[in-house]
């Protein structure tokens, strides 16, 4: 018998809006304990951050830091 594993989102969570463009943030505690990190954009692409975070702001931290280094379009597919 499996174990459901339940997804705890972040209130974290969030859109980001950067020249007119938006990408939506979806922080969840992984399965190992860690906060995941994935940006999905306008047309539904997914990028998943390999590493998991130690808290949720962490890993809006970290998303935020990449939109101001290498802008907001880095993040869509």
């Amino acid at each position: 018998m499996t174990e459901e594993f339940e997804l705890e989102m972040s209130p974290l969570s969030q859109p980001i809006t950067v020249d007119g463009k938006t990408v939506q943030v979806d922080i969840y505690r992984g399965d190992k304990g860690g906060w995941m990190l994935e940006v999905i954009d306008e047309s539904n692409s997914s990028l998943v951050w390999d590493d998991e975070f130690e808290t949720d702001a962490a890993a809006l931290d970290e998303v935020k830091r990449t939109i101001e280094a290498d802008g907001i379009d880095s993040l869509i597919g």
